[in-house]
Order: C-alpha cells, then sequence, then structure tokens
C-alpha cells in the first residue's frame, strides 16, 4: 500500500501542518490503495508563500529556459509512464488498457505539445510605436479531478509552466497517487523550487483557501458545475481570474444521412469509454424517429459485447466508476429514467451479472427519452446513454441545444457539407464531425455553463498570460 502523506513545498517534501489522514480506494477491488494526508489552510499558505516567491525569478526566465525543462519533464515522464499507468488503474478503475494509453499519454501530449507550442509564441506584438506585451499572470492556482486524472494535471501545469507562472496544484483527493507520481517527476527534472508545489486535500478545505487567498492571481478549475460556481464566488472578493472546464450534456446528432450502424456503434462505444466518466461524453443520441427501433438494436448489440471485470486484464474494457458515492447517483438516475417512462434497452440497475464486487456499473441504454426527463437534463457521468427521437432536422438541433450545458457536440452524416451545416449551429466549445477528435494543439472548453476559457495547445497559454500595453515604446 502507498504512503502518500506528505506534501511537496518548495522544493522539499514536507509533512503537513496538521495530521489528518484519508484512505484511497481502489473502485475495482475496494481494497485501500494508499493514505493521503488532507491540507489545510496553513498548508495552502506556505505552497502560495513559496510560489509567490519563486515567481519573482521564474517569471524572468527565457523561452529557451523554460522550453528545456520542458523537455527534462517531458523525458523523466517517458521513463516512468508505467508507474503512471498503474496509478491511474488502481485510483480511478481504469482498466489497463486504457490507463496505459490515453490516460497515461495524454500527460505526455500536453507537455510535449507546450514545449513545441512555446518555442514559436509570441509574447510581443509591436503596434507602430506602441507595443503589447504578454506577460505571466502569477501564481496560479491549479485544481483538477478524479476522471482523466493526468490529462487535467497536465493541461494546466505545462502552459502554466511554460510562460513563466509559478502555481500550487491540488489534486482530487479521490484519485490523487498519479499526481503525487507527477510530482516526484517534476522534482527530478529540476523543476526550481517553489515554481511548483502540490498539496493534497478536499474542497472546503484546500480548494477554497486556494480560491481565496490573496496571493494567489487566478484558478483554474475543472469538475463539477456546482464546484466550479463555489471557487468563483470564494475568488470574487479578491477580483482573481477564473478558468473553469465544468460539465456536459453533450448531444450527438444522428442525421438520416448516415450510416446507422456506424453512427450508433460509434456513440454507444464513445459513451462507454472511461465508463461513461468523461464531462463530454456524448450522452444524448438524437435519431430519426422512423429509424429508433433499428438503432436500439445496434446500441444493445454494442452494450452486450462490453467486457467487466479485472482490471488489470488487457481483455477488459470497462471498469468500474471511480466511488460508492458515484455508483449511488448513477443508480438513482438510472431509477429516475425508468420510473419517468423511458424505455430501457438493455442494462438497469444493480451490478452487472458476475461481478460481486466493486462499483461497476451495467452499460446501460434508454430509449424513448424526451428532453425533459431527469437522464436528458442530468449529467449522469457513468455507462448510461439516452436515446431520443426526433422528426426533423430543425427539431434534432433545437433538442441538442437545450441544455444549460455547451462543452461538446456530435454530428453525423453521410456529407461532410450537411454535417459541417449542423456544427455550425450546434452552440458547444467542441463539435466532431463523424468521430474526429482532436489533438494537443486543439482547444478544449465549453459554452454556458460548461465553464470558461480554454485548456489545451497555444489557446491553452492564454488564461495564464496577462497583457501590457507599453505606449511609445518606440519613440525617438
Amino acid at each position: 500500500m502507498r504512503d502518500y502523506t506528505q506534501f511537496y513545498i518548495n522544493g522539499e517534501w514536507v509533512s503537513p501542518t496538521e495530521a489528518r489522514t484519508l484512505p484511497v480506494e481502489n473502485p475495482a477491488t475496494l481494497d485501500q490503495c494508499a493514505t493521503i494526508s488532507i491540507g489545510s489552510e496553513g498548508d495552502v499558505d506556505l505552497a502560495v508563500a513559496a510560489a509567490k516567491t519563486a515567481f519573482e525569478t521564474f517569471s524572468q526566465t527565457s523561452v529557451e529556459e523554460r522550453a528545456a525543462l520542458l523537455d527534462r519533464i517531458a523525458e523523466v515522464y517517458q521513463a516512468r509512464i508505467g508507474e503512471i499507468a498503474e496509478a491511474v488503474r488502481e485510483e480511478m478503475g481504469a482498466p489497463i488498457s486504457l490507463a496505459s494509453t490515453a490516460q497515461a499519454y495524454a500527460g505526455l501530449g500536453h507537455i510535449t505539445e507546450a514545449a513545441k507550442i512555446l518555442r514559436n509564441f509570441s509574447f510581443n506584438e509591436d503596434l507602430g510605436a506602441h507595443r503589447v506585451v504578454k506577460e505571466p499572470i502569477g501564481v496560479c492556482g491549479l485544481i483538477t479531478p478524479w476522471n482523466w486524472p493526468m490529462n487535467q494535471v497536465t493541461c494546466k501545469v505545462a502552459p502554466a509552466l511554460a510562460v513563466g507562472c509559478t502555481m500550487v496544484l491540488k489534486p482530487s483527493e479521490v484519485a490523487p497517487l498519479s499526481a503525487y507520481i507527477f510530482t516526484e517527476i517534476m522534482h527530478e527534472a529540476g523543476v526550481p523550487a517553489g515554481v511548483y508545489n502540490m498539496v493534497n486535500g478536499d474542497g472546503p478545505g484546500v480548494g477554497t483557501a486556494l480560491s481565496k487567498h490573496p496571493d494567489v492571481d487566478m484558478m483554474s478549475f475543472t469538475g463539477s458545475t456546482r464546484a466550479g460556481s463555489l471557487v468563483a464566488q470564494n475568488a470574487a472578493p479578491t477580483v482573481k481570474r477564473v478558468t473553469q472546464e465544468l460539465g456536459g450534456k453533450s448531444p450527438n446528432i444522428i442525421l438520416d444521412d448516415a450510416d446507422l450502424e456506424t453512427a450508433v456503434t460509434r456513440g454507444v462505444m464513445h459513451m462507454y469509454n472511461n465508463t461513461g466518466q468523461s464531462c463530454n461524453a456524448p450522452s444524448r443520441m438524437l435519431v430519426p424517429r422512423h429509424r429508433l427501433a433499428e438503432a436500439e438494436a445496434i446500441a444493445a448489440k454494442v452494450s452486450e459485447a462490453v467486457v467487466l471485470g479485472d482490471t488489470a486484464s488487457q481483455d477488459t474494457n470497462m471498469g468500474p466508476v471511480v466511488s460508492k458515492v458515484q455508483w449511488d447517483k448513477i443508480q438513482g438516475l438510472i431509477k429516475a429514467g425508468i420510473d419517468e417512462g423511458a424505455k430501457l434497452v438493455c442494462g438497469g440497475t444493480g451490478l452487472p451479472d458476475g461481478i460481486e464486487k466493486g462499483h461497476y456499473v451495467r452499460p446501460t441504454v434508454f430509449s424513448e427519452v424526451n428532453n425533459e426527463m431527469t437522464i436528458a437534463r442530468e449529467e449522469i457521468f457513468g455507462p448510461v446513454l439516452a436515446m431520443l427521437p426526433y422528426d426533423s432536422e430543425d427539431e434534432a438541433i433545437r433538442v441538442a441545444n437545450d441544455t444549460p450545458y455547451g462543452l461538446a457536440g456530435y454530428v453525423q452524416s453521410g456529407d461532410i457539407d450537411h454535417a459541417r451545416a449542423v456544427a455550425a449551429k450546434i452552440r458547444a466549445g467542441n463539435v466532431h464531425i463523424n468521430g474526429a477528435s482532436g489533438g494537443f494543439d486543439v482547444p478544449f472548453g465549453g459554452y454556458k455553463q460548461s465553464g470558461n476559457g480554454r485548456e489545451w495547445g497555444a489557446h491553452g497559454f492564454t488564461d495564464y498570460l496577462e497583457i501590457k500595453a507599453i505606449e511609445g515604446y518606440s519613440a525617438a
């Protein structure tokens, strides 16, 4: 069992100011896999003070120095990527086939992309006699979730580091293991003392202390819309910048000219990826009404082929959800779907057949869903798909946009021009045509209650920069 009870502050592993520990559960086995400490306001004060001091010098480093530092971090990360994958498998139940590919390699992708962008990024813009300068914003508080732990840590840390910011990271207390190894990687790579600090803890404690801290210049938060709103409220008195990547209830419009077998199969498999625990999951599938029965049969066939079980087995392609709290929430929402009259195509409540322990959920498909049902409105964050029939394309677009969220959208069509026209009408930060997904250079973020700001790529640098205009810079 892992003992991860120290924090990383000012380049050193230190004991917390108050001795409070929390067990970390492997959601597949229900065994304790680690112990962490829960931080307090005192730990945050120490970490922020270290970051504030380090900013004075790190903010003045050259592009070349910071790019070389990112290169070293990537090199050490690559050497320990197997450890990262195993930690992700243990902490949040990702099957090893997913943990060792998309989960672990996402971190490496963001680091290498940030180094690449940095070498070609313009921090200055000349406007005649005047200059516009982009400067690091200062000390950044970073709060990350449990569902894609390395993706979310690195898509914040890498751009902040690239532009010259210093930071305090609070990873999820539910899945903190990979972040602990990442912190060891940062230390081994030679990140200067105080530039990167890590304090474990919960939202009411460490998260609130970071958000309220007068010496934190910006907060970057990924998680639920409810928690993101609290971060913004706590940050408001100090007028710090707040960027948020929050929830989603993403529509997947299958147009009548799509190859139905391919489109439905792709949509269901995407929904089940990471056990449905992705904020941009295509959780509402909009299907032409006259093809609904055919789509149901395809979705049931895909669901029956899902292999649940031992997360260490390469044969397993769906693990458990992360916790009993999440499992209970999902069970309640599945029951709500049944009670509100949606057609249960497959799955349902309870543990899957053959599974006796662990937070496993039956892959579930509902059909004949209308957009007022609870399962069409609330983010379920589990392997539960809602199929909504539509009678016209205008209706499909209207229903797709009838949500408080706007993180992602999906369009399936046999005609690229048709797909583009529909994609243009979707109110979301990312729209995927025919299963396409962006690389690490494509911005990620949402409209409406899905958040503000953008992460990934060059656009991900923006939130960590202040803009200064120097008038008369080139005047004689």
